[in-house]
């Protein structure tokens, strides 16, 4: 399976947004990581349905809007992002009650759903769902600001999620995000991993020097 660099716009500067997404859009970035905070599941607010709105309405198809819900009761709002332009919306275990139906309308409304969760959840929690993600999101620092270091120890989480996907021929593609950047991308990417998300890696000082490098590591996979 391809491995697939997902820049996360919590990271960028948004004075810059056009121009920066041109960037991305020059070096064949497919997936675009978009984070979404309410101030309550995580203490920070961050950008929302108008920033994703705008963003589908003036680049079309040129990415994938890989939408992370880091919100209390998320299925308040599936509709709110399908018809934004959505076209991944992931959920967290920690944030709703019966998550596998969340992903099973999520699914409904015409997305593909994924489930995330965060470094002290047990990853066994969402065994029930896997069979009906098409995302599994690791978290890899706690939730709510970028810039974090990297747990190591999420990495199993990781290492589990592909075991379980070889064993059961599970569709669902694997994500992390938290803390990457040059020197673990390459070990993430053993380990399984399918969409790196990196943000400050991505943003910070030369954005196209900084994508080339990390992509040069995802392309040898």
């Amino acid at each position: 399976m391809n491995k697939y660099l997902a820049p996360s716009l919590l990271s960028a500067n948004f004075y810059n947004l056009e121009k920066d997404l041109k960037v991305l859009k020059e070096e064949k970035i497919k997936y675009l990581h978009l984070d979404v905070m309410d101030g309550m599941f995580v203490p920070n607010i961050s950008l929302g349905v108008p920033v994703i709105e705008s963003i589908k309405k003036n680049t079309g198809e040129d990415f994938v809007l890989d939408t992370h819900l880091m919100v209390e009761r998320p299925e308040r709002y599936i509709s709110n992002f399908k018809n934004a332009g959505a076209d991944i919306l992931t959920i967290h275990q920690e944030a709703t009650g019966d998550f596998c139906e969340v992903l099973t309308i999520i699914k409904e409304q015409g997305m593909k759903a994924g489930i995330s969760v965060n470094p002290e959840t047990d990853i066994h929690k969402i065994d029930e769902c896997l069979k009906i993600a098409d995302l599994v999101l690791v978290m890899s620092v706690h939730p709510g600001f970028g810039g974090q270091k990297f747990i190591a120890e999420t990495i199993e989480k990781v290492r589990y999620l592909k075991e379980e996907r070889d064993k059961h021929n599970y569709k669902y593609m694997i994500e992390i995000d938290g803390g990457i950047n040059l020197e673990n991308v390459k070990m993430v990417c053993e380990a399984g991993v399918d969409i790196v998300v990196a943000g400050s890696a991505v943003f910070k000082e030369d954005i196209r020097k900084n994508i080339i490098n990390l992509n040069n590591i995802l392309y040898s996979f």
